[in-house]
């Protein structure tokens, strides 16, 4: 195959020669030869027609359209392209050796050149095959153009893994390598409270496959026949979808007109109905009266020993300590004033209440 010249840059944010060196763990992990299959869902060829461009701020439209004018490659380029990053990588290693001749050096040099272009055509080529995943991604607490640029970082690792001599089509490959980027971004940024990465991948799959479940069955799954169709207990199921669940913020607006908010509407239970709260203030009232027709000794020992001022009623001894008398004392004074409240003068004012 021929040289042949890079396309124009195209304007992403991450690089396409090589990514800053950080602690990802899933960048050390190979897919299995049964999760290289092609998603139906996913387009091998995406287009980007102006219809699906509505409503999309600008800058994501510019680039869009950016990306839309890169021609797509064939199997047989992209293999083409493949060995020449094979051997770029190879001049790469020669070249850090220090040992060569001028005419291996500008051999060398040249191979290395040719493959960053075969990479960058490569990464460059396959942008739309990582928003037509991103788009599927919508609605999960990121925004498409975050959605892309970590499906971007994604390609980029898939680029630097793939092994055409496996026969892989790269696209399936680079599905693979995309959905990983997208799904641990929406893992750790997306959502308020953090779900580990492990449990957003098995949200994934009991949603993918309570979708097969409804096309099959034309309504929706029941959790026993999730569970059924992806291998594990019902009980795991329900706590998948417990997990799932995404906050709502109590602040969200309600109605069309958007001038009530959902808090509005959410039942206090540690609040009195306005009826009970009407009775109990009245209550207060007349305890307080009747308790104004003690003496002050006597209304105050009362107020102690039943918590009638803050709800927590003391002991006779601990009464006793703040008036200065016996715990004997305490309980006369206290029986006294009771026998007072039984008087019918003063108990038929709390009678109703106590019915």
């Amino acid at each position: 195959m021929g040289e042949f010249v890079a396309p124009a840059a195209v304007p992403i944010e991450v690089s396409v020669d090589g990514l800053p060196a950080e602690p990802v763990v899933w960048d050390v992990v190979e897919p299995s030869p049964a999760e290289l299959v092609e998603d139906p869902e996913v387009e091998v060829e995406p287009s980007l027609p102006e219809s699906e461009l509505e409503g999309i701020d600008d800058p994501v439209r510019m680039y869009l359209r950016e990306i839309g004018r890169v021609p797509l490659l064939t199997s047989r380029l992209e293999v083409e392209l493949s060995v020449l990053m094979e051997r770029g990588e190879h001049a790469e290693r020669q070249l850090q050796n220090g040992t060569l001749t001028a005419d291996w050096r500008y051999q060398h040099l040249g191979d290395r050149t040719r493959g960053a272009h075969a990479k960058r055509r490569l990464t460059e080529s396959n942008l739309r095959l990582v928003v037509s995943v991103a788009k599927k991604y919508i609605g999960r607490g990121m925004s498409l153009l975050d959605l892309i640029q970590e499906g971007n970082i994604g390609l980029i690792r898939a680029v630097e893994k793939f092994d055409y001599v496996k026969g892989y089509k790269f696209s399936t490959y680079a599905t693979w390598w995309i959905r990983q980027a997208i799904t641990r971004a929406i893992a750790d940024q997306a959502r308020t409270i953090r779900v580990p990465v492990h449990m957003v991948e098995t949200i994934n799959k009991m949603i993918r496959a309570s979708r097969r479940l409804v096309q099959e069955l034309g309504r929706e799954a029941t959790p026993d026949e999730i569970a059924a169709e992806m291998g594990v207990p019902p009980e795991r199921v329900r706590e998948i979808m417990k997990a799932s669940q995404e906050p709502v913020s109590l602040e969200s607006p309600i109605g069309e007109e958007e001038d009530s908010r959902l808090g509005d509407f959410v039942e206090d239970v540690t609040a009195q109905a306005p009826s009970d709260a009407a009775t109990n203030q009245l209550l207060k009232e007349h305890v307080e009266m009747v308790l104004d027709s003690l003496s002050g000794r006597e209304r105050r020992v009362l107020q102690l020993r039943f918590g009638l001022d803050d709800g927590r009623g003391r002991t006779l001894e601990e009464v006793g300590r703040e008036f200065g008398v016996t715990r004997e004392r305490v309980r006369q004074i206290e029986a006294k004033a009771l026998r007072k409240l039984r008087h019918p003068s003063r108990s038929k004012r709390l009678k109703d209440y106590l019915e």
